[in-house]
This record gives structure tokens, C-alpha cells and sequence, in this order.
């Protein structure tokens, strides 16, 4: 995330940098985290109050588990406020390493919430932040030629504006519009719109959000949408934080709802969260022998650059209605989930023998039940859900405190094949909760301030088929971490992982058997704050990559970062320069890369090459920002990068792009 980790605001300066890469390995390239960065952004300018705090805010603090909020709420009810925020340091499972990452979030001072909601007020106290982007690759790829068929429709820009208010804590309103590159301005200048206007502390009703929003509840196994961590370093982060209704700020153009929704308490610990939403979606449609529309998917990637993508656009009507009842009391928390979705046309049966039990037919009912017990020293959770028409599916774990510095997590879960859910982001290996049993085991063991590691295991199975796996497979997933420490200007890394999956083989065989494909990943990286204005951060990572009786193959990234960020400074930037060599797509590197600001960057490291990045960023005034970033991927020894329409002819790929912010 540029910038935003290298100001030296304090001493305890947490680096928003890290925690993003540490989330990122375990998300999809493409990932919008616009969410999350908003969130630890205003937390910044305005921290939260640790005396007046609710665990729907401290969830969304990514780094704290659902134990230490527990925790936390358990001491101030036997202790009462606290007097300082060290204090937490007497808190069961907040070691030094995350009192000290929770401190620029924080606060005990009262920050003056906003009561009275009038015009006047909105007007003068008001906090409005605008924002515009603009991105282009500057080598021309092939969809942009002028080709027979499909092809590219639109201009090569990616452009994106966004427009935030808040009023204390109890409004907000957003407006996000987006054009991708390759999308043509068609009669309005943007491809995607999305927008809501949100109000909370309304007496019964806690929240209300009129447009687009998302769900997160339970264990996201029945309903979630937005942004979902998976399995990562901090083992911990396996039990999800549910945020309950939250309107919707990405750019990402599926993972939403819209409609209005609201969380109402109906009587002290009882809570209901009805909810409504009406979408076009995009879907590749046929007619079936009937003459009647119909489709086997949905596609998410939100794009329509070309004739076929642009048919694909809003084909499909979707409607989804329910309703969450929550109960809280103490250290106990159960709910119920039930919601119907119904869709314009048919789902059929795909051809491919592993999708004889997706989903069929116009119309799904969910529902699901999940629950979360504080123990003394143990979080217990689960959730579990039904589909009808369809299967069931199930996770129950716990996070176990086992000593100030100890912490464990295991999780077992089992999510049938014929187990269907548009809305389910539970923790799983495969892309979908779905067809998959598994037991996941993992420790996080800080002795002290120096020292820091981290360990998991997860076991899973396939019971059914799945894409190129043409019989019932199983695998296993190791991760082991350390990080050292010696002060507060020098942090080093060691990690290893390790993962083994079955496949098809690729020998040309009569009938398919399974081959063991075996990754595995070793990184080491060291970051330096050599002085209030340089900070630098040096990585080399190598991967393998084994299947079958296949030539093993062997990767490796090195790179050199460094960050100029003075205080008060008109102009901070930051650079990399990087060699990867990679023998094919198969070993490739995956790399978190600075960007503008509330910008996403997950480079792929794929092949012989280096790679170069330059952020900049000047402050035109105290409310007026400008980033400019430069990056190029520079290949050896190939004639053309990319494939099908995203081709170019020659060995560099490069980009800019410009951001502009105002707030006021």
C-alpha cells in the first residue's frame, strides 16, 4: 500500500504495508482490498476508543483474533475502563508484539462523536474525501489491433473515481465509478457505479445502509460477501471476524448486495438483520431445446471490453431476500441465517463429468446456524449450513490460549459435494467451500518482543471429482515462520511452505491416473529503517515446483526496495528493482508491490526478467495529494508476453498510472 506504512507518524508506528502482504499471499491475485485499507486508514486519522469501543469495531482490526476481542471485553467488564493503553498488556493473549501494532489504531480520549445530526452539522463538520484515477498500459496489446471477431471495443485507460462522506461515526455516504481498460464510454463514462448511503446509532436500529452492501456472518460458510481472509502466517486469522451489514465500498463488480438492509435490536441481546437486494449479473447464456434461455455459470470478473463479454452484461435477473437473528449474551453468541435467492433463467448441468453436482434450476434457499463461546482461555466457534435443493456443510474450531505467549487454532470442516452457495466464503483450500473435508492445526508462539513464530498444518480432502483431478484426491499444506526482531528499526523473516496436490498426470495414458504435484516456497527477507527518512527492505525468495515423474523445476526472486519518506516532506517516493527467474508459469513468485494509495498491487513473477516499480507522491497542499507510479516488467529472451487478446509484441510490459485526492 503506498505511503501509507512509511510516514513516521510515532514510535509505534505499525507498518499497514506488512499486514497487507501478510493477508495478501492468501488471496487471489486480482483481489480488490479497498475495504480493508479504508478501514486502517481512518482508524488512523481518527483512532477508536478503547473505553467506548463494541466488538463489531475491534473485528475490524484485522490482527486482533475473535479471543483477544473476547478477552478484552471480559476485562473491562471485571476491571472496568482502562486508564492506559498499556494497560492491554495485562489482557490475556495481547503480547507486547500486539499491544504495540494496536497502538496508532487506538485511543482512551473522548474523539467528540458527532450526536446531533443536523444540515448545519453535516455541512460544517462533515469529512468529504474525493478521489480519481487514471492507469494505462503503454505497449499496445493485441485486443486493442483491429482484429476480426473479438477484440477489444473500447480505449486501453482504466479510470476510476471515488467519493466518501462521513459525519463522525453515525453517516457515511460513497459514490465508486469504474471503467476498465478496454471497456468502451457508452453513452455514460463509466462501466461500473456503485453507491449507498448508510446511518447508524438510530436508537433500535443499529445500522441501516440504502444501496450497495455486504453480509459477513458467522463463520462465512451460509452468508458472506466483500472482503474474506483465508489460511495465512497468523494462524489465528482461520476463525473469521463476522462484520455483520456494512455498506459497500470496492470496485470489485460481484461480491456485493443491492437493495437496502438494516440490523435492528429487537430486545436486549436479540438482533435481526433483514435484507433485500435486486442485481443484474453477467452470465454466458444458450438457448436449451425448449427455447429458453439458460446458463451453467456466473461470471465475476466484471469485465466488457468485448462483443461477447458486452453480450454476457446484466443477462441475468437475480434476486436474494432473508433475514440473520443474532443473540448475544456475555461470552455467547448464536445465529440463524435463512434467505432465498432467485435467479431470471435456468442453471443446468455442465458437460464436465466433476460438475454433474453443481447447481441447477432457478431458485436456492439457504440456511444456517452458527455460534461463537468464550471458555476462560478458549474461543470455540461453527457454523453450519443447508442448501435446498442440495447438500449440507460444516466447520467447528476453536482458538486455544494456552499461555501469554502461546496461542493454537484448529479447525475441522466438512462441506458436502452437492453443497450449493452463491455466497460462501468459508475457510477451504479449494476456490468454493465445497466437495472438501479437512482439519487445519496451527500454533503462533511469541516469547517475547524479539521473537515471533508461526506454524500450521492442514489436511484435506476431495471426495468428488474436480477440474483436471478425474478421481477423489487429497493433499496437505505446511507453513513455519520466524521473525527476529533485535529492535524497532530492523525486522528479519525466514519462511518456508510447503503444499502437495494431486492431478491428472500429464503422460498420455488411456485412462487418467493422479500424479502428487508438490510446491513449495522459502523466503527470506530483512527490512531497515535506517533513518526517519530511508527505509529498506531486501527479499530473496525461491520456489519448486514437482509433479509426478516430471523434471523438477526451480524459481527464484530477489529484490531491493527503497522508501524516501521525510516528515512534512512535499514529496515521498519509493523503488524496486527486482530479478526473478522462473522456468515456467508453474514456479511462478507472487510479490505484495507498493502502489498508490487505496490501490492493490500483487505482481506475478513469472520467467527470466526484472521487474522495476517508482512511486512518487507530492502534497500540492494540505488537502490536495497527487501519486504518480511507473512500473515495468522487462522480459529475457521472448518474442511477445501475454496471451490471446492481452499479447504484445516484444519483451516489455510497462505501466502508469496517476492519482489525485482532495479532501476537504
Amino acid at each position: 500500500m503506498g505511503f501509507i506504512a512509511n510516514a513516521q507518524v510515532s514510535e509505534q508506528q505499525v507498518e499497514i504495508r506488512d499486514i497487507l502482504e501478510s493477508v495478501a499471499d492468501h488471496l487471489p491475485d486480482d483481489y480488490d482490498l479497498t475495504e480493508l485499507v479504508d478501514v486502517l486508514m481512518r482508524y488512523r486519522k481518527n483512532p477508536i476508543n478503547l473505553n467506548q469501543t463494541n466488538p463489531d469495531e475491534l473485528k475490524t482490526i484485522i490482527f486482533l483474533s475473535p479471543l483477544q476481542i473476547s478477552n478484552f471485553f471480559s476485562y473491562i467488564k471485571e476491571n472496568g475502563n482502562l486508564i492506559n493503553v498499556l494497560e492491554l498488556q495485562s489482557i490475556d493473549g495481547f503480547d507486547e508484539r500486539t499491544v504495540q501494532n494496536l497502538l496508532p489504531f487506538v485511543t482512551l480520549q473522548d474523539m467528540g462523536e458527532y450526536e446531533k445530526l443536523s444540515f448545519k452539522n453535516m455541512m460544517q463538520s462533515g469529512e468529504n474525501d474525493f478521489l480519481m484515477r487514471f492507469s494505462q498500459i503503454l505497449e499496445k496489446q493485441k485486443g486493442f489491433t483491429d482484429l476480426p471477431g473479438n477484440r477489444y471495443l473500447g480505449s486501453a485507460e482504466r479510470f476510476q473515481s471515488r467519493y466518501r462522506y462521513h459525519y463522525g461515526t453515525i453517516l457515511s455516504a460513497s459514490i465508486t465509478l469504474d471503467k476498465d481498460a478496454g471497456e468502451k464510454f457508452i453513452a455514460r463514462p463509466f462501466d461500473f457505479y456503485s453507491g449507498n448511503i448508510a446511518l447508524f446509532k438510530l436508537g433500535k436500529i443499529q445500522k441501516l445502509v440504502m444501496g450497495d452492501y455486504t453480509l459477513q456472518f458467522g463463520q462465512g460458510l451460509t452468508l458472506w460477501s466483500g472482503f474474506s481472509f483465508g489460511k495465512g502466517p497468523d494462524v489465528t486469522s482461520v476463525a473469521k471476524k463476522d462484520l455483520g451489514l456494512r455498506p459497500y465500498n470496492s470496485t470489485n463488480e460481484y461480491s456485493f448486495f443491492r437493495g437496502v438492509s438494516a440490523t435492528i435490536n429487537l430486545y436486549k441481546g436479540f438482533d435481526i438483520t433483514p435484507f433485500i437486494s435486486f442485481r443484474k449479473l453477467d452470465a454466458s447464456q444458450a438457448l436449451d431445446n425448449n427455447g429458453d434461455l439458460v446458463q451453467s455459470t456466473v461470471n465475476q470478473t466484471g469485465l466488457h471490453r468485448t462483443p461477447s463479454e458486452i453480450a454476457n452484461k446484466n443477462a441475468l435477473n437475480q434476486q436474494v431476500y432473508g433475514a440473520t437473528l443474532q443473540y448475544h449474551k456475555n461470552e455467547f453468541s448464536l445465529g440463524t441465517i435463512a434467505y432465498h435467492s432467485q435467479y431470471g433463467n435456468r442453471f443446468i448441468t455442465q458437460k464436465a463429468l466433476y460438475d454433474q453436482f453443481s447447481f441447477t434450476g432457478k431458485s436456492l434457499t439457504n440456511l444456517g446456524i452458527y455460534y461463537n463461546y468464550t471458555y476462560k482461555n478458549i474461543y470455540l466457534y461453527g457454523e453450519g449450513g443447508k442448501s435446498m435443493p442440495g447438500g449440507m456443510a460444516y466447520l467447528n474450531g476453536a482458538l486455544i490460549s494456552l499461555s501469554p505467549t502461546i496461542s493454537a487454532a484448529i479447525t475441522h470442516r466438512n462441506y458436502q459435494r452437492n453443497y450449493h452457495n452463491f455466497f460462501n466464503q468459508a475457510v477451504a483450500e479449494s476456490s468454493e467451500a465445497v466437495n472438501e473435508k479437512g482439519i487445519y492445526m496451527g500454533l503462533n508462539i511469541n516469547p517475547d518482543k524479539h521473537w515471533a513464530f508461526s506454524v500450521y498444518g492442514d489436511y484435506f480432502r476431495f471426495p468428488w471429482l474436480k477440474y483436471r483431478v478425474d478421481a477423489p484426491s487429497k493433499g496437505y499444506e505446511l507453513l513455519g515462520q520466524v521473525i527476529y526482531t533485535p529492535d524497532k528499526n530492523y525486522k528479519i523473516l525466514l519462511r518456508f511452505k510447503t503444499e502437495i496436490k494431486q492431478q491428472n498426470t500429464d503422460t498420455k495414458v488411456p485412462v487418467n491416473f493422479l500424479d502428487d504435484v508438490k510446491r513449495e516456497g522459502y523466503r527470506l527477507e530483512s527490512i531497515w529503517q535506517a533513518s526517519p527518512k530511508w527505509r529498506f527492505q531486501n527479499r530473496m525468495e525461491a520456489s519448486q515446483y514437482h509433479k509426478g515423474p516430471g523434471k523438477p523445476e526451480f524459481g527464484y526472486l530477489i529484490y531491493q526496495d527503497v522508501d524516501y519518506s521525510p516528515m512534512f516532506a512535499r514529496i515521498t517516493g519509493n523503488i524496486r528493482i527486482a530479478y526473478f527467474h522462473t522456468p515456467s508459469y508453474n514456479s511462478r513468485i507472487y510479490a505484495y508491490e507498493d502502489d498508490v494509495l487505496y490501490s492493490f498491487a500483487f505482481g506475478m513473477y513469472s520467467g527470466e526478467g526484472f521487474r522495476t516499480y517508482l512511486n512518487l507522491k507530492c502534497n500540492l497542499g494540505k488537502k490536495l495529494n497527487i501519486w504518480a507510479r511507473y512500473a515495468m516488467f522487462y522480459y529475457r529472451d521472448v518474442e511477445s508476453i501475454g496471451t490471446y487478446l492481452d499479447e504484445i509484441q516484444g519483451n516489455r510490459k510497462s505501466e502508469i498510472k496517476i492519482q489525485l485526492r482532495y479532501q476537504f
